[in-house]
């Protein structure tokens, strides 16, 4: 039985890529489920779906996954090559997942991902600012040290690829154009044939301020 997915706008819902792009990028068969959060955010979740009243969720047979860490993790454990073999790189790998899980707050609250929008920012708060240094910093020493192999982080696609995706669509939205071997990763993540469907099935609403992003799509 194949999985369901339940995910958000996929213009808007940065999490809601996260596991997609685990499951299409790996070549996991599953079902995606939009649940309009924009409509009725307090009635979406009509059959229980949806736990934490967020998206996404996994549905696998009855059971529920729900934070797209937590889904990414129930996939690996099912999908070998999810994670890199090596445990050096894995210990890495999961390192870097986590701190962009949980951390980037200022990044987060200055750029709500908006795949189809292209507004450069002329004046960046110092916290976005050092957002965006580490992030960068993080992409080239993780390139340096385990990317031989291959454009993207550790050389092939893995769940950290996937957690750094919505940056790669928040950095070309609004104008963060990094050098070297970020750059390049930030090009890779680009081409993915994942990430282009992705953008080409992605819709905006041009009713949609950055609070009502905040309230519809939160951080989970």
């Amino acid at each position: 039985m194949a999985y369901t997915l339940f995910i958000g706008n996929k213009n808007y819902s940065s999490w809601s890529l996260r596991p997609w792009l685990v499951l299409r990028q790996g070549g996991v068969p599953f079902r995606e489920e939009l649940v309009s959060l924009q409509d009725d955010p307090g009635k979406a979740d009509r059959f229980g779906r949806l736990p934490a009243g967020r998206v996404p969720v996994l549905l696998d047979g009855d059971r529920l996954v729900w934070d797209s860490l937590a889904i990414c993790e129930y996939l690996a454990e099912r999908h070998p090559g999810l994670w890199p073999s090596d445990p050096a790189a894995r210990a890495w790998a999961r390192s870097v997942t986590a701190e962009m899980h949980s951390g980037f707050l200022d990044l987060r609250q200055g750029m709500s991902m908006d795949v189809r929008a292209r507004r450069p920012q002329r004046r960046r708060s110092e916290g976005m600012t050092r957002d965006i240094v580490r992030v960068e910093r993080i992409w080239a020493e993780t390139r340096a040290r385990f990317g031989a192999r291959g454009e993207l982080l550790f050389g092939t696609f893995t769940i950290a690829d996937a957690f750094y995706a919505p940056v790669a669509f928040r950095f070309r939205t609004y104008g963060v154009t990094p050098s070297g071997a970020a750059g390049e990763y930030l090009a890779a993540l680009l081409r993915l044939p994942a990430m282009q469907e992705w953008e080409g099935s992605a819709t905006g609403d041009e009713r949609l301020a950055d609070h009502d992003l905040d309230r519809l799509y939160p951080d989970d």
